[in-house]
């Protein structure tokens, strides 16, 4: 019995060597992988695997776009091919900004994440992130495609927000970017109802229009209802302080106003069908309801689909102020922890996503706007050009009516005033009257819009509580009226 078994761990021991010698090496060749963990939303990178024969992009200068492996693999072959180093994307995703800080909080390790601009400051805010590497922004540096393709506008939103000293820019790199506005049915809701935030107020509307379910974007709207009077009158539009006052406004969280905001979203809750976070796309394009606050990456989404049923919808940035809002890539300093080989990795990836033709293949995938305008490179306006560009003789065959939109301020950083001649002509583009409401309006808004774009900022702890005891009001209102709290 002993002799059996002492030849049986003989055996053993003799079958083991071989499988020990081939999970070492493979341990040892693990060494040199570097292990990026990447977390971002839902449904927000491209993965691949698109048809040729309706996916494929063909720009005017014969650049073709139809990738049939994901972002994800072609970024860890890429980043092997130029830096002789191999990397593993250990990518998750999470469905909103708050889901993924908690996930952090409860331990979970990321080494990039894709939050949106309220979150990335108060990442900030709590020391949480790392900064860029000093040779991040270095233009002359051939694989640097954010510093070199980021949108001038965009950069300059980043450079001018800061958060206790801190500028924005030093912590993100911005990835999408865009408004919030109102989807609505043209046959029935007019153009003039749309630009305003009061269209959510209309007894008309009753239990046809929807909002945001979510506090940030009911507050915008409920606080540019309640500040209307004042920030479309004349005198305030005139200002030469306009642009700071209406960013003070938008983001005040006094008592006073926070009570009439609250007021105000009760009052809206008595007319809405719905307060909703993702069934409000589907609701328009089945005509459940004819009106509906959106993100303009959502909005642009919700009118494909309802074209291809047949259906026009329009999306609208109310006359009073819109919501400028981005979501960027920042590194986590509990991931990273000074390891100069996942910060490598890391702001590879960022540039990777931001090389225009990928830059495309996401906005196409995902349907919305990449911050990426491209520099030299003229891939991401030959791209819109793609889209929604018709040429004088095509547009009159067709019975088109067509207009002259100019987007010049996102790829230059100057307002039309700012602009020579040849700069206007350069960015503008001959397209469809119509898409001065549509998708071109909702992925690249007229710099009008853009002047009266506020940016949401960081609530801290105190302001937080108020604004949230503020919703715990609103959405349970019916309840605290049941209870007697009324």
């Amino acid at each position: 019995m002993k002799i059996k078994s002492r030849n049986f761990l003989v055996r053993l021991i003799l079958f083991c060597i071989p499988v020990f010698m081939l999970f070492g090496c493979s341990d040892d060749s693990d060494k040199d992988v570097i292990v990026l963990r990447v977390s971002n939303w839902e449904e927000y990178i491209d993965e691949g695997e698109w048809d040729p024969e309706e996916d494929m992009i063909e720009l005017a200068d014969g650049t073709v776009i139809c990738p049939e492996t994901s972002m994800i693999e072609d970024f860890e072959n890429w980043f092997y091919e130029t830096y002789g180093r191999k990397v593993k994307v250990e990518y998750s995703t999470f469905g909103t900004n708050e889901e993924l800080y908690n996930q952090m909080s409860m331990g979970d390790t990321y080494d990039l994440v894709c939050p949106s601009e309220y979150m990335i400051m108060k990442l900030i805010a709590e020391d949480m992130l790392v900064p860029f590497s000093e040779g991040f922004y270095d233009e002359t540096v051939e694989t640097n495609y954010y510093a070199k393709g980021v949108s001038p506008y965009i950069k300059d939103v980043y450079d001018e927000l800061s958060i206790n000293g801190h500028v924005l820019s030093e912590y993100a790199a911005g990835y999408m970017w865009g408004t919030l506005g109102i989807v609505y049915n043209p046959e029935i809701v007019s153009e003039e109802e749309a630009s305003h935030w009061n269209l959510l107020l209309m007894d008309k509307y009753n239990r046809r229009v929807t909002i945001k379910d979510s506090v940030r974007d009911a507050y915008f709207a409920g606080n540019s209802i309640y500040n209307e009077a004042l920030i479309s009158s004349e005198a305030f539009l005139n200002s030469d302080t306009y642009k700071t006052d209406l960013d003070a406004i938008l983001n005040a969280t006094d008592k006073k106003t926070i009570d009439a905001v609250e007021d105000i979203l009760s009052d809206i809750k008595e007319n809405v069908y719905s307060f909703e976070t993702d069934s409000g796309k589907a609701d328009m394009v089945t005509g459940k309801v004819v009106a509906n606050q959106q993100w303009s990456g959502d909005a642009v989404y919700t009118l494909d689909q309802a074209e291809e049923d047949g259906v026009i919808l329009c999306y609208s940035a109310p006359e009073e102020a819109t919501n400028l809002w981005f979501d960027g890539w920042c590194m986590i300093k509990s991931g990273i922890e000074g390891d100069a080989d996942k910060q490598l990795a890391a702001e590879a990836f960022i540039n990777f996503v931001s090389r225009p033709d990928n830059a495309v293949r996401n906005m196409y995938y995902i349907g919305y706007t990449s911050v990426i305008s491209g520099g030299e490179d003229t891939t991401m306006f030959d791209y819109l050009d793609y889209c929604y560009g018709w040429d004088e003789e095509s547009a009159a065959e067709e019975g088109i009516d067509t207009v002259e939109y100019s987007v010049g301020y996102f790829f230059t950083g100057d307002f039309l005033d700012e602009q020579d001649e040849e700069t206007i002509e350069k960015y503008t583009i001959l397209t469809s009257e119509d898409q001065t409401r549509r998708q071109l309006f909702a992925q690249y808004p007229t710099e009008e819009v853009m002047k009266r774009s506020v940016v949401m900022e960081y609530f801290d702890k105190t302001e937080n509580e108020r604004i949230n005891q503020m919703w715990l009001n609103v959405r349970c209102f019916d309840l605290y009226k049941f209870l007697g709290f009324d």
